[in-house]
């Protein structure tokens, strides 16, 4: 299988070309902003360099910046629908898992920075907001990433608890691409690419239209 990756949910903007497993183009730039400029240059540079067939395209869909992760699903569902290949959202915690060697007993903890002094943590079956003073119980060893994933690691480790950073904290199209892989393989039907927000868009609608002009 041909897997497209995509990524732009965090600092990072980066597209990958893989055959199963195997990487047959990569590139990636670090940018914590200037997303949507940024990744189609990216996307077409691996998919030049490898040209031929498009099964299917893996996008990280959050939780992460508002502007990437809109960024990555607009060319993700453009290339999808130009290529005649399936889509695949990919949370940061499916994708990030593919960069863990297997660790009996260690949950990995996704930890995205949040305004005054809070993070969203997606783990296994479960994701929400919490206070860093008030982090909820590990139940066992920890693996963190995430843009946050040092600052609530010493949190953790001040009160006792064992935890530890992954080998890869932030997202990559790679991960992305494999995770999407992992889960064709494994029978289950693609996760719809639709945004995953750790808090509600801060957006608001403009003034309405004007009316058209009066004809005399």
């Amino acid at each position: 299988m041909r897997i497209l990756g995509l990524d732009a949910a965090l600092g990072a903007c980066s597209a990958a070309l893989l055959e199963d497993e195997a990487v047959l183009a990569a590139e990636s730039v670090v940018a914590a902003r200037g997303h949507a400029a940024l990744l189609p240059p990216l996307a077409a540079a691996v998919l030049g360099a490898a040209e031929g067939r498009l099964d299917l395209v893996a996008v990280t869909i959050g939780p992460g910046g508002f502007t990437g992760i809109r960024a990555a699903l607009a060319l993700a569902h453009g290339i999808a629908l130009g290529r005649g290949a399936e889509i695949c959202g990919v949370t940061l915690c499916e994708a990030l898992a593919e960069a863990l060697p297997a660790a009996p007993g260690a949950a990995l903890w996704v930890a995205i920075t949040q305004p005054e002094a809070c993070v969203f943590l997606e783990r296994a079956g479960a994701s929400g907001g919490f206070s860093l003073a008030a982090l909820p119980e590990t139940g066992g060893p920890v693996v963190l990433a995430g843009d946050a994933a040092r600052t609530v690691m010493e949190r953790l480790a001040a009160r006792g608890d064992e935890a530890r950073l992954a080998t890869e904290c932030l997202p990559s199209a790679r991960l992305a691409a494999l995770a999407a892989w992992r889960r064709w393989r494994a029978g289950l039907l693609p996760r719809p690419a639709v945004p995953f927000y750790a808090a509600a868009p801060a957006t608001r609608l403009g003034p309405a239209p004007r009316p058209p002009p009066a004809r005399a």
